[in-house]
């Protein structure tokens, strides 16, 4: 069987059989997370402020961290959540490296939020022709959020984590994701009065997709076989 088979045999397998299987020895199906993952990973590092290939980038090297750290995924979250935060921190030490001004929202009022997007209403959406320059219009007025609202909306509508997941992931409660939440919702509602495909925001291409994954599993193989060649003169 060939690795694409291999790939495409396991695709409906959950994440903690995957991964079972990629500890196992069985590096290869790594690729089926990397595919899984790269849009919300797209998501959130366009989000934090970074261009295209700065994410992209930041995305491979992500990919490697979850990789080299694989065997610590406890499950005490989701893996989603896991590698989102990996994602995160990578984007923290990038924009702190630059000096990338990071603005704080500390306002915090009581308010209860509601999903912006039903099932129904994605669905509907997907199946739509999306207008380019109104999703341009959007990205930009998203930019012009502050940080902590901008990366809660992308986190909670554009990834679909929990309101406490996302909490976890900004280090705040659940009270205060409902309200940055519901004020991104504000800020947005006069560009966003008509319904979108939350995936279409920070549209992540198949040919990006397939960059990313070659690069990483490229970059795993290296690794595999320099382990491979100590072990061997150990």
């Amino acid at each position: 069987m060939t690795i694409t088979e291999q790939v495409n045999s396991v695709q409906q397998y959950s994440d903690t059989e995957v991964i079972e299987q990629i500890l196992s020895g069985n590096k290869a199906l790594f690729e089926i997370l990397i595919r899984r993952y790269n849009p919300y990973l797209y998501k959130i590092g366009r989000s934090y402020g970074f261009n295209h290939q700065d994410t992209e980038d930041l995305m491979q090297e992500t990919f490697v961290n979850i990789y080299l750290n694989l065997k610590k995924f406890a499950g005490r979250s989701s893996f989603k959540t896991w590698i989102i935060k990996i994602m995160l921190n990578q984007c923290y030490h990038k924009a702190h490296k630059y000096s990338y001004r990071k603005e704080q929202a500390t306002e915090i009022l009581p308010a209860n939020s509601t999903f912006m997007f039903s099932d129904d209403d994605y669905n509907d959406n997907a199946k739509s022709v999306i207008n380019r320059e109104f999703i341009n219009i959007v990205e930009a007025t998203l930019q012009k959020l502050p940080d902590d609202y901008k990366m809660t909306f992308t986190l909670r509508e554009l990834t679909g984590l929990s309101v406490s997941e996302t909490a976890e992931l900004m280090h705040t409660t659940t009270s205060n994701v409902k309200v940055r939440l519901n004020r991104a919702k504000a800020m947005l509602k006069k560009e966003i009065e008509k319904t979108y495909a939350p995936g279409d925001i920070y549209e992540f291409n198949l040919i990006y997709c397939d960059r990313i994954t070659n690069a990483v599993m490229n970059r795993v193989y290296e690794m595999e076989k320099s382990i491979q060649e100590l072990a061997r003169h150990a």
